[in-house]
């Protein structure tokens, strides 16, 4: 019997059959993983409530033909709790768990980065340590960085002048300066663009001292840059509620 043992979050779960589940995992050394879990919806269920979204858990696997199949799960964390209590929080979760689905495609490609950030970002969400949106948007930033795609808040993304700049235009990769300026180019505030430096680079006292205003002009540049890289729209960030 070929088995092999990893930490990992549960994505998403959907039910297969009368009593099991496929549950798709973001595994710290496996990558994402769809796999079996058998039996899990009767109420004799030995770890069933132990797989729900968000939780961090020590699973074993059997590797199957298609799917693989759960064997043992114990649980680290169960982020699923405390944020399925509150509707901000549990619509914030989401929206990251399909992110990091998005950006892991490739089934059993190793991506501990990611698995890290969402780890991360999870446990800031599960012990209210951070503002919801600023945890939500500094996980979008980052992770779209760590699959590549990180944009610039302060030197031109095309020419490299330093800035500030007072353009940004996610085509072009972020801040542009007045010479590589194209047509359609947005004009955040400064301020915004420094709030969404201080969410890239993780400088929270600097994140948190940001008004409103720049947060939610912040949120909107993400969300564009975040759709962009994506090639379309994230199904639950239109239903994540930001207060």
């Amino acid at each position: 019997m070929k088995l092999y043992r990893d930490e990992a979050v549960v994505l998403r779960t959907h039910k297969l059959g009368e009593a099991d589940r496929i549950i798709t995992l973001l595994t710290r050394a496996h990558g994402r993983v769809r796999a079996v879990a058998k039996g899990v919806r009767r109420t004799s269920s030995k770890f069933g409530a132990r797989l729900e979204p968000f939780s961090l858990v020590d699973v074993q696997l059997h590797i199957g033909r298609s799917l693989d199949i759960i064997t043992q799960v114990e649980s680290q964390a169960a982020y699923g709790r405390s944020l399925g209590s509150d509707y901000s929080l549990y619509t914030t979760a989401t929206a990251m768990v399909e992110t990091a689905e998005r950006l892991t495609e490739e089934e059993a490609e190793p991506a501990p980065q990611q698995y890290l950030l969402l780890v991360g970002a999870l446990h800031a969400l599960a012990t209210r340590r951070h503002p919801a949106s600023l945890v939500l948007d500094s996980y979008l930033l980052r992770s779209l960085a760590v699959a590549g795609w990180a944009p610039s808040f302060d030197d031109c993304a095309q020419c490299g002048r330093p800035g500030p700049h007072h353009a940004f235009h996610v085509a072009q990769g972020g801040a542009v300066c007045a010479r590589c300026r194209p047509p359609g180019s947005s004009a955040p505030a400064p301020q915004t663009l420094e709030l969404l430096g201080a969410l890239l680079s993780g400088d929270w006292p600097a994140a948190e001292s940001a008004a409103q205003r720049e947060r939610d002009e912040a949120s909107g540049l993400v969300a564009a840059h975040l759709q962009y890289h994506l090639e379309r729209q994230l199904r639950s960030l239109r239903h994540v509620e930001r207060v």
